[in-house]
């Protein structure tokens, strides 16, 4: 299981809007920021999760045969009781481990030099 401490907020919490935008500059961009960030941490987790229920998976087919393993319920829980991936951005970008860089910008152009003669 993900044993990574945070200290993200587990439930929701009332944020500062005004506070979102020190890092990038412009509060949407933060926004879409975060948001694409959430998804990539949604994804692992959702990965990390596939990968530890797979260890559990049952062979057979049969549908009339349901047992409860505790091992698997407790992982479940696990992962349900984890800070959500939204939060984890925020906490992220306030802690200031966010990479980013603007897509529309383009390095300045080097024009040649004429050679002196």
């Amino acid at each position: 299981m993900s044993n990574k401490p945070t200290t993200a907020a587990k439930t929701t919490i009332t944020r500062d809007v005004a506070k979102l935008d020190l890092e990038t500059g412009n509060v949407y961009e933060s926004v879409a920021l975060l948001g694409k960030r959430a998804d990539q941490i949604s994804v692992r987790i959702k990965e990390e999760l596939s990968t530890k229920l797979e260890e559990f998976a049952m062979s057979g087919e049969n549908l009339e045969e349901v047992y409860e393993n505790r091992e698997q319920i407790e992982v479940s829980k696990h992962y349900e009781r984890m800070p959500k991936p939204g939060a984890l951005a925020i906490q992220e970008l306030q802690e200031g481990k966010l990479y980013w860089r603007r897509g529309g910008e383009e390095a300045p152009a080097i024009e040649p030099t004429a050679p002196k003669a």
